[in-house]
Formats: structure tokens, C-alpha cells, sequence
């Protein structure tokens, strides 16, 4: 996890970053531009920063079948039919099949978008996605630029938004919980279930598929910015209740595009609300910290 940048430099990288213009989309779905699928020069792009769990699926019956026979020659005794799909994939002779699966990122248990990788290589990314063994509380995160909807033919009938992705990282939730410094007045067990509300009010958030400047800064801070979890923490042994997260457009805003989160604690005897937020810069594919965690003043 990482701290963020430091509050100084932010003018300085604000001036260096605005001269470099947003990155091509046309590699997401290249068949889009000569198929004249949903117009892709005309559709709106957007970036995307979300976290879910991606689920390789079969793109056609073809596919389906092809990938049984594949089965079939492995060396899959004794194991289940995930364990069998992930030692499948892995194997580098049959990487053909790997690229011929449709691979859906799912948030909240919905299908929210189909990834393809904007790099071949990266392809390994999403293989190595496949848990042998997976976990509810798995999380993939997808870094990438939403494109057009995929027509019904590339992914067995599904009408999602494809998302290139640059970057993907796949972690357990339990592994993420232990990688957050620990404040030295909290014990263990009890930081362990401050970090996991935080994780899930950030996840629960309505409608958060990670592809509006709100949202892509919420998921930012939950898995890169440790000190939201410190300061619920100390809120909580004061007796405050988490009651709010709130996310909106900063007024530094102006070149850069600047999101305030404002995180709310209501004291459990008075009702007094003590408020504290953090601002990230959500202007490139990239977020990154523009000042700290610090006590929120209503302006």
C-alpha cells in the first residue's frame, strides 16, 4: 500500500501531467472500428478503476467444447472443477484457449464488464486471476479505459461495457486487512474488524462499478491509502460511529480534476459529528493523493 504523494509536489506534477493527452482507446476492441460495432470512434470513453473478481467464461459452444477436450489430455485426477479449469489455463499450450475466453470482472455478483487486455502479454494477468481454490473474499483489481459495449458475439450473449485493462492485481481480503499498518493503542483482532467495515462500506457504495471520478477514488484509497483505516480505528476507541462516506468534487479542481473524500464519525453518546478528508487527484488512468488525511472544515 502506498502513502501517496506528498502535499508539496502536487502543483509541480498537476503542471508536468496536463501536458500529456489521454491515451489511444482503439486497441481495447480493434474489430469494433472495421466491423462498425457500436460506432467505437463515437462512443464515450471513460476510465476505470474497480475492484471485483474477474471469472473466465466461454465465448461460444466451440469454445466450450475445445476447452473439454483440453481437459481431457491434463492431468486432472482428483481434482475439483475449479482447480481443473485453473491447472487448464496455466498451461502454456493452451493459451489459445485462454485468449478465447471471455473474461468478465463481476462486482456485487453482477456482470459488470468484459476485459480484454490492451497488452497481449498482459494476458497472463487475467490467468493468473483463476484461483485453484478461491475465497469470498477474493478481490481483483482493474485499472483500464471502458470502451463500448461488446456485441452478443464476442462473450456468449452478454451486453457489457469492455474494459482494456492496464493494470490488474488480484489479491485475498485477508491479505489486504494484514497489509495495513496497525496503530500501536490497537490490538490486532480489533483492527482487523475496523479494516474490514471500512473495506465493505467502500465496496457497498451504490452503484459502484469504479468508472465514475467518485467511485475510482473511493476503491484508490480502500486498497493504496492505510490512513482511513487508522483514523476509523481511533474514532471507534473514542466511541464514534463510522456514519458517512462522501465523495465529491474538490475545489482545487480547475486543470485537474481533484476529488474530496469526507469521512464522517458520529459520537455514540453526543451525536457530534467530527468529519475528516483526503483528496485525490482522479485526472489520468492513475489516481494518486493530493494532501492527507486531515480534520475536515465545512466551507
Amino acid at each position: 500500500m502506498e502513502a501517496g504523494r506528498e502535499t508539496e509536489t502536487y502543483s509541480e506534477m498537476a503542471t508536468t501531467l496536463a501536458q500529456f493527452p489521454p491515451p489511444p482507446i482503439d486497441n481495447i476492441y480493434p474489430e469494433a472500428v472495421t466491423e462498425g460495432v457500436d460506432g467505437f470512434q463515437s462512443v464515450p470513453w471513460s476510465y476505470v478503476y474497480a475492484l471485483g473478481r474477474v471469472e473466465p467464461r466461454f465465448a461460444s459452444m466451440s469454445v466450450e467444447k475445445e476447452f473439454a477436450q483440453a481437459t481431457g489430455r491434463a492431468p486432472t485426477d482428483g481434482l475439483t472443477d475449479r482447480q481443473a479449469l485453473h491447472e487448464v489455463l496455466i498451461q502454456r499450450e493452451n493459451r489459445y484457449l485462454a485468449r478465447m475466453m471471455c473474461w468478465v470482472l463481476c462486482i456485487e455478483g453482477l456482470d459488470t464488464y468484459v476485459l480484454r487486455p490492451r497488452d497481449p502479454p498482459d494476458l497472463d494477468l487475467l490467468i493468473q486471476s483463476v484461483r485453484p481454490m478461491p475465497q469470498l473474499g477474493d478481490i481483483d483489481v482493474v485499472i483500464g479505459i471502458r470502451g463500448p459495449v461488446a456485441p452478443p458475439e464476442m462473450c456468449n450473449g452478454l451486453t457489457v461495457p469492455i474494459v482494456g485493462v492496464d493494470h490488474l492485481y488480484s489479491f485475498a481480503r485477508d491479505e489486504l486487512i494484514r497489509a495495513i499498518p496497525r496503530p500501536d493503542k490497537v490490538k490486532a483482532d480489533q483492527f482487523a474488524a475496523v479494516a474490514s467495515e471500512v473495506l465493505d462500506r467502500i465496496l457497498l457504495l451504490a452503484d459502484n462499478a469504479g468508472a465514475t471520478d467518485p467511485h475510482r477514488a473511493l476503491n484508490y484509497l480502500a486498497v493504496r491509502y492505510p490512513a482511513i483505516y487508522a483514523r476509523t480505528a481511533e474514532a471507534f476507541a473514542q466511541n464514534c460511529a463510522l456514519t458517512a462516506v462522501e465523495a465529491r468534487q474538490s475545489d482545487l479542481s480547475g486543470v485537474r480534476n481533484v476529488v474530496e473524500v469526507i469521512f464522517s464519525y458520529t459520537n455514540r453518546q453526543t451525536d457530534f459529528v467530527d468529519r475528516s478528508s483526503v483528496r485525490v487527484d482522479v485526472t489520468e488512468e492513475f489516481p494518486f493523493l493530493v494532501t492527507k488525511l486531515a480534520p475536515y472544515v465545512e466551507r
